[in-house]
């Protein structure tokens, strides 16, 4: 996805702010890569400490493009204030609440700047270079630690009341369900996120079972493919929890295309079978047959174009074709 590096005059800097790490590169109007830089988050050093290493690896970025930052775009994990530029009380990072990286980077570099969600970060990137272009009404899915969404309808992301960002992840799928972190118990998130198959499987495997201690969701589909009856067992009931979800949001918004990325969908071969079958079951009411499931198409970097995108879409989006 990095293409090799040339003379440019100004590309967009993207920013891809995680609980873990912090990733930036720079992005030009197709929605191509010409630098990527990565670092962690550190959250406990602050918030002045991690701006001034994201100026740091700004500028790095720009320096192995070769070229000049016109303009900045972040996707942050949330919930961030898309109008003010501020974080809110952030679980990964809950000190870093109120402090506004899209005022101390304009003022940085003298450029505009724009920030959401990376859901919806990453649901602007896929609806305009990727699986979901040229559909009107897409709703973008990821499934990795959590479970998040970004709704894109004609062109514009879908904001609630105060210009919020719905919290897809946590709508109840199952009343008996385990607790979430949000306080509602059964959860999107608490029954179909990596962590939760890791939980099942945990709670069920023979006290015998070997490797547990290293257990991931890769591994448990992994094991899948091996033969493995109890991670067979895991992947149905992934299966069948994603298609709950999804069925709801089909039944909801009847939506041109779900598009779904995320680290558990590199393994969708496994659950799509399960999750058509049960969306065919329980969406009667709408043309569920017409809603495309197509898997997410900007790979590793579709948070970073996705970051890119944010500034397009805020200042380019009006009456330019290419942006």
């Amino acid at each position: 996805m990095i293409e090799s590096k040339q003379a440019k005059d100004g590309l967009i800097a993207a920013v891809d702010i995680g609980g873990t790490k912090i990733a930036v590169g720079m992005i030009d109007d197709n929605g191509s890569v010409h630098s990527r830089v990565e670092g962690p988050t550190d959250p406990d050093r602050g918030y002045p400490i991690a701006l001034d290493r994201l100026t740091g690896m700004l500028r790095e970025a720009a320096g192995i493009a070769e070229c000049e930052i016109a303009g900045i775009g972040i996707g942050s994990t949330g919930p961030v204030d898309p109008l003010t530029g501020k974080f809110g009380n952030v679980n990964f990072f809950p000190s870093w609440e109120g402090e506004n990286p899209v005022r101390d980077l304009e003022h940085r570099f003298r450029v505009s700047a724009a920030i959401e969600n990376d859901a919806d970060a990453a649901a602007l990137g896929e609806a305009v270079w990727g699986a979901g272009k040229n559909k009107r009404r897409l709703i973008y899915v990821t499934v990795g630690t959590g479970i998040g969404a970004g709704l894109v309808f004609d062109g514009e992301l879908y904001r609630g009341v105060d210009q919020a960002h719905p919290e897809i992840g946590h709508h109840m799928v199952d009343s008996s369900g385990p607790p979430c972190s949000c306080g509602f118990h059964g959860c999107w998130e608490s029954v179909a996120a990596g962590p939760a198959m890791v939980a099942w499987f945990r709670a069920h495997r023979p006290a015998e079972y070997p490797g547990f201690e290293t257990l991931t969701a890769k591994r448990i589909c992994e094991l899948a493919r091996a033969g493995d009856e109890l991670a067979r067992q895991a992947v149905e009931r992934e299966a069948q929890y994603l298609g709950l979800g999804l069925a709801n949001l089909i039944t909801l918004f009847a939506p041109d295309a779900i598009v779904l990325g995320g680290s558990v969908m590199k393994s969708s071969d496994l659950f799509l079978p399960g999750i058509r079958k049960l969306i065919g079951q329980c969406c009667q009411y709408v043309p569920w047959e017409r809603t495309e499931l197509a898997l997410a198409s900007l790979g590793d970097d579709a948070n970073l174009i996705g970051a890119a995108r944010v500034w397009y879409h805020r200042f380019r989006s009006k009456g330019n074709s290419r942006a």
